[in-house]
């Protein structure tokens, strides 16, 4: 099976053959379990002080009973703010949290590696699926997949100029689709550094990131990453696979050679 190569004018400049990961099974199963596992990597531990809450001198009364009280501790000490006061136990006024998270929780899990390199190689499989790309919302229709461009992209250093090529490769649509559903957060998720939503676009995969990158960081969607870091989080965006992707010619060739080293 052969692919057309197409250069930065959208014009069919050869043909390339396509590597034999192409051919491996669809799993979408594997893909999206994969994905989730994979994803845990990335979570940072979090956890509380052990000892929030409970720098008090709050003790309760020996005996508890017989001051006309409940027996929870209360603070020791008279005439100031917080003496008296319940304190040191959970469900009171700056009091420990009951069940708090704990930083030697385990978070990240564990992944098997034969399993893992199967999942990512179908991952690459479905990018060659045209129904799977089009299931996922992609608009494709006057193209053929696998996408394969040449070396040049990868010293596209403008924005303008990679948006021109995407437009000359009857990726138009898909810009648009992207772009008009750009959508702005708003709570805890705009404070925090994520103030706007976007839609999964095109993904681009180099060998060597000459400028390509930066230039993607101006458009909504569209993402740039290296072959040999390649994973299905990456592919699979949501544990979907199907992601438009566009290979460049070396980029192919060097999957060809290490496809066994591939996401392991």
């Amino acid at each position: 099976m052969k692919a057309i190569v197409l250069d930065l004018n959208g014009k069919t400049s050869g043909e390339v053959e396509v590597p034999a990961v192409f051919s491996t099974q669809l799993r979408p199963d594997l893909v999206k379990r994969m994905f989730w596992l994979v994803g845990s990597h990335h979570l940072q531990p979090k956890g509380r002080d052990p000892m929030a809450g409970e720098r008090t001198t709050a003790e309760t009364h020996n005996p508890p009973t017989g001051t006309g009280q409940s027996r929870i501790p209360r603070v020791k000490g008279e005439r100031y703010s917080k003496s008296g006061l319940a304190a040191g136990v959970a469900s009171v006024v700056k009091g420990r949290l009951p069940h708090p998270p704990r930083s030697e929780k385990v978070i990240h899990l564990g992944v098997n590696k034969k399993e893992n390199r199967l999942a990512t190689n179908s991952a690459i499989a479905f990018t060659a699926n045209v129904d799977a790309v089009k299931a996922r919302g992609h608009r494709v229709a006057k193209i053929s997949l696998p996408m394969v461009v040449a070396d040049d992209i990868e010293t596209v250093e403008k924005t303008v100029e990679l948006v021109s090529f995407l437009e000359k490769v009857e990726l138009k649509d898909e810009l648009q689709r992207v772009d008009s559903h750009v959508k702005r957060n708003s709570g805890k998720r705009r404070l925090r550094g994520r103030a706007y939503r976007t839609r999964v676009g095109p993904l681009i995969v180099v060998t060597n990131d000459r400028g390509v990158g930066k230039a993607a960081g101006g458009i909504p969607g569209v993402g740039v990453t290296r072959v040999e870091s390649l994973s299905v989080l990456d592919l699979a965006p949501g544990g979907v696979p199907g992601r438009l992707t566009i290979w460049t010619e070396s980029a192919l060739s060097a999957l060809g050679s290490k496809v066994k080293g591939v996401g392991s």
